[in-house]
């Protein structure tokens, strides 16, 4: 047993030996991130019902996020009650994107409920926020989450870097917080990986959403800052980045009987990663890709 001396006088830790950090064998006191992609439309929601307490478990999770701003039953948006579903399924944050205002209740909803992030870098005014600090749930370390949106070909926003350029003045890490986790919603590998660089080795990571296909290079930077240029979505990939192929298909051939896009609904695959991070630097020892269920091979 490893014993940690400024842990063993925690009144919530019944004898020295006890702790709920997990240990890896090299003696790195670990907390264990879960950060899920897009999840898309009921069959998107299904599967984050149907596997996300198993994961938490099976996985030692300590603090999960997903962007949830396609998990609406069309595909746009999220509402109160999905949010809330999410919450209950163990999610702590929901990060989001362009399509975040595509359901009018939740410009209401972000203003009382911290947990679900909006772009930080959207424009000045927008209700709820970009980034906030939380707590994990055993209490003992801060996390902090950014959501940011990229502007090549995407909705108009302030200038994504010049704005994470403030955040990173005003979060510190080991300093204000214990983690930093940076979700950058957008459509370019470019802009992304960017980013990735940008807070390498100012955050334990940066990773991508919103092209709903996970990329290949999974890894960890110089600094210590894991990243995946996109981490996928939680949705049927038997689809057209989540949405039913036959439809899209007519849209690209500008056939008339085409209607708007609408979510596909086979089984769906869950796409993530889990980062295992030191608690001393706040940086990433591992970054593991998770692919579940569906068509997806790992």
């Amino acid at each position: 047993c490893i014993c940690f001396p400024e842990l063993s006088h925690d009144p919530n830790i019944k004898s020295r030996c006890e702790i709920k950090l997990h240990i890896n064998r090299k003696g790195y006191v670990l907390m264990n991130i879960l950060i899920l992609g897009d999840v898309v439309g009921i069959s998107g929601r299904n599967a984050v019902k149907k596997n996300l307490k198993k994961i938490i478990q099976k996985n030692k999770i300590d603090f999960t996020i997903i962007n949830g701003e396609n998990a609406a039953d069309d595909g746009r948006g999220i509402t109160e009650s999905i949010a809330e579903e999410f919450f209950c399924e163990g999610v702590d944050v929901i990060t989001s994107g362009n399509h975040i205002w595509d359901k009018q209740e939740t410009t209401n909803y972000i203003s009382k409920e911290n947990r679900l992030l909006r772009p930080a870098n959207l424009a000045a005014g927008s209700p709820g926020s970009g980034f906030r600090i939380y707590m994990t749930k055993n209490k003992k370390f801060k996390v902090g989450v950014i959501n940011l949106m990229g502007n090549v070909f995407m909705r108009k926003t302030e200038n994504v870097f010049e704005k994470a350029k403030k955040i990173k003045e005003k979060i510190k890490l080991k300093k204000d917080v214990d983690f930093i986790v940076i979700d950058i919603h957008a459509e370019i590998t470019s802009e992304k990986m960017a980013m990735g660089h940008f807070f390498d080795g100012l955050s334990t990571c940066v990773v991508g959403t919103h092209t709903h296909v996970p990329t290949a290079d999974t890894r960890i930077l110089d600094g210590g800052t894991a990243y995946q240029t996109d981490i996928g979505m939680c949705g049927d990939y038997n689809s057209i980045i989540g949405m039913n192929k036959e439809n899209s298909l007519k849209k690209f051939l500008n056939d008339k009987n085409a209607v708007q896009h609408f979510p596909a609904v086979g089984e769906a695959t869950i796409s993530g990663i889990i980062i295992e991070a030191d608690q001393n630097t706040g940086l990433a020892k591992k970054i593991t890709r998770l692919i579940k269920g569906g068509n997806l091979t790992k």
